[in-house]
């Protein structure tokens, strides 16, 4: 695989050589460990799947219980001695349950070796960072799809906090505003933030450079352009040209590194970036296959 030199702060210059989706590691692997049972906003793209066979974010054979996490790793080094990363992204949001940072815990005491690394949508993101500091977490994405809450209502049909579900431009602002004022507070902990943005042309087209050039301000170290799966309420919508997608690219590198060799992850996958192993991790292996949107 060709190998982006990408220029990410010096302070993070480990998890540069040693993390694939930071764009200067494609001989390193990662394991997704599936611990996340429950989701708190639902976005108009999102279908969540159990299978074994689609690729992509979303989708996982199961819910693995905290307590099976340190024996997939385990297992996991065997199959692919090259991983470096155990992340948690899903298949719910990693912050909406306690069960990921109890599992990357656990995972740092007994690896303190391999890098700390999850996924949110950023909603429970500023009542985390110490926790998520205190778990050995060196990477953490946040998925910003606007910072406009007139473009943002159109993505995220409703946000659950604090036991209300808001809707429209209040579920929109609120989700913004706690996006930012997580970034902001990792990056001054010195936790490398990556920002995911999924493109998705007739909403937030023309909006990606300015996703970048917030996130930047605030500390953030490098985003990934999504091209969108259409799918879900947005089904109707076509998936983004390669025309559009370099051109959000392009707006985006102007305030921050662009990642470009996303292969649309699973919850559970391990090994190299196009090279998947995960479906000889998960046999034998208690499940929890229930999902919640809050």
């Amino acid at each position: 695989m060709a190998c982006l030199e990408l220029k990410i702060d010096e302070r993070f210059e480990h998890l540069a050589k040693n993390h694939p989706c930071l764009g200067r590691a494609p001989h390193k692997g990662r394991l997704h460990l599936p611990v996340s049972p429950a989701c708190n906003i639902k976005c108009r793209f999102c279908t969540r799947r159990f299978n074994d066979v689609e690729t992509r974010p979303g989708v996982a054979r199961q819910v693995l219980p905290v307590v099976e996490g340190l024996g997939i790793v385990e297992k996991a080094r065997v199959l692919c001695p090259e991983i470096s990363v155990v992340g948690i992204a899903g298949p719910g949001d990693s912050l909406a349950t306690n069960h990921a940072l109890e599992c990357l815990a656990l995972v740092h005491e007994q690896y303190p070796d391999l890098i700390g690394c999850m996924s949110t949508n950023g909603l429970m993101l500023p009542d985390r960072v110490e926790t998520i500091v205190a778990a050995g977490v060196g990477s953490v994405t946040v998925t910003v799809n606007a910072v406009e809450p007139s473009i943002l209502e159109r993505i995220v049909e409703r946000v659950v906090f604090d036991g209300d579900i808001l809707t429209g431009i209040e579920a929109a602002e609120l989700l913004i505003a706690r996006q930012l004022e997580g970034i902001k507070a990792l990056a001054a902990k010195d936790v490398l933030v990556k920002i995911n943005s999924v493109l998705i042309p007739e909403i937030n087209g023309s909006h990606i450079g300015r996703i970048a050039e917030a996130t930047a301000q605030l500390g953030a170290s490098i985003i990934n352009i999504i091209p969108l799966i259409p799918q879900g309420d947005l089904a109707h919508l076509a998936a983004p040209d390669c025309t559009q997608l370099n051109e959000a690219r392009a707006a985006a590198e102007e305030y921050l590194p662009v990642f470009r060799h996303c292969q649309h992850c699973r919850a559970d996958a391990c090994g190299l970036l196009g090279e998947d192993v995960s479906n000889q991790l998960y046999q034998n292996i208690s499940s929890e296959n229930t999902f919640s949107h809050g």
